[in-house]
């Protein structure tokens, strides 16, 4: 982060998120002497970008007040973002309690192709917008740029370029609910979902379903079983009376880990991160095929029998008969 962009930033977002022509601006530093802009990327720096997820940005910009206004901004994106992709009407400045405080500037924005636009309502010399660009499919495996531009009132123009941004491969679903002996077969093999949960009545209803599953989640008072999954070829000691439909053969590999705290599964202030190269590069030789005494916060990898698909399931939370799960999954 370098002097330049620590100085606009604060002069933005810090108090000068939104000034009226009619205010005087009070610079830290070098004086601004044309139209400026600025921008970092708000989203987890590290954090893979998933498909279906957003990529969130602060535009800031600048004119000195006798120079004239903001009259408009746009973004073009390298490849057009998927519905939902926009500016934020608002501008932002920090109050002394440290709560963003949005104010409205600019009119609602338009996506026309890979450019999403907007105009400004108010006479401002100075506004901080947020683009939100949601990872399209077509993004997916590729790497995404951004060239951000803000027109002022006098003719002035400037850009400012991010990027690029790795897509990952990966495909992530949060916060699914599974119960022991109704929704609790697990499949890796939906399109565009990390995972899906089938209940009893759907293997009832569509008994094909069962070549889908690749785990089977039980639960058990027991303190030795507890909370378990299990594969096709699990041993019938760790699993009484779990009941496999018939058509359940798939013989996936399980390896169980305890303290990987992926944030974007938790969605909790952790540091770790589970990618695309920890998804391709893990070692099953020693797979089981159950994982019993699961807790809250820990988490399994896993392989499909026919090594289409790995994944990385995390336990949100437990309660007596029931799992909350979140999972990435990856396409071998």
């Amino acid at each position: 982060m370098n002097i330049k962009y620590k100085y606009l930033f604060s002069m933005l977002i810090c108090g000068l998120a939104l000034v009226s022509c009619n205010n005087d601006i009070t610079l830290i530093g070098d004086s601004v002497t044309a139209l400026s802009n600025e921008c970092i990327k708000r989203s987890l720096p590290v954090a893979p970008n998933i498909v279906g997820s957003n990529i969130e940005f602060a535009y800031a910009m600048a004119i000195p007040k006798e120079l004239g206004t903001l009259k408009s901004a746009q973004v073009t994106a390298s490849i057009a973002g998927a519905e939902g992709t926009y500016f934020n009407p608002n501008s932002y400045n920090t109050n002394n309690a440290g709560i963003d405080v949005p104010v409205l500037v600019a009119a609602e924005s338009t996506t026309s192709g890979a450019t999403t636009s907007t105009t400004f309502t108010v006479d401002t010399c100075a506004a901080t917008l947020r683009y939100y660009y949601i990872i399209p499919e077509e993004a997916r495996g590729k790497e995404v740029s951004f060239t951000f531009s803000v027109k002022a009132s006098n003719g002035q123009t400037a850009e400012y370029k991010m990027g690029p941004y790795k897509i990952s491969k990966m495909d992530m679903t949060l916060n699914q609910v599974l119960t022991s002996g109704n929704k609790c077969y697990i499949s890796f093999r939906t399109d565009n979902e990390a995972l899906h949960i089938y209940s009893a009545a759907d293997i009832q209803a569509n008994s094909s379903l069962a070549s889908q599953i690749d785990l089977v989640y039980s639960y058990n008072a027991s303190a030795d079983l507890t909370h378990g999954f299990f594969a096709a070829n699990s041993p019938e000691v760790y699993r009484p009376n779990v009941v496999f439909p018939n058509g359940f053969s798939n013989n996936t590999k399980i390896l169980k880990v305890y303290g990987l705290r992926d944030r974007q599964l938790a969605n909790l202030n952790y540091s770790q991160h589970v990618d695309d190269l920890d998804l391709e590069t893990m070692d099953y030789t020693n797979a089981e095929s159950f994982a019993v005494k699961m807790v809250a916060e820990a988490g399994l990898w896993i392989e499909t029998g026919d090594g289409k698909y790995r994944a990385y399931v995390f336990i949100n939370k437990i309660a007596a008969n029931t799992v909350t799960i979140s999972a990435k999954r990856y396409a071998l």
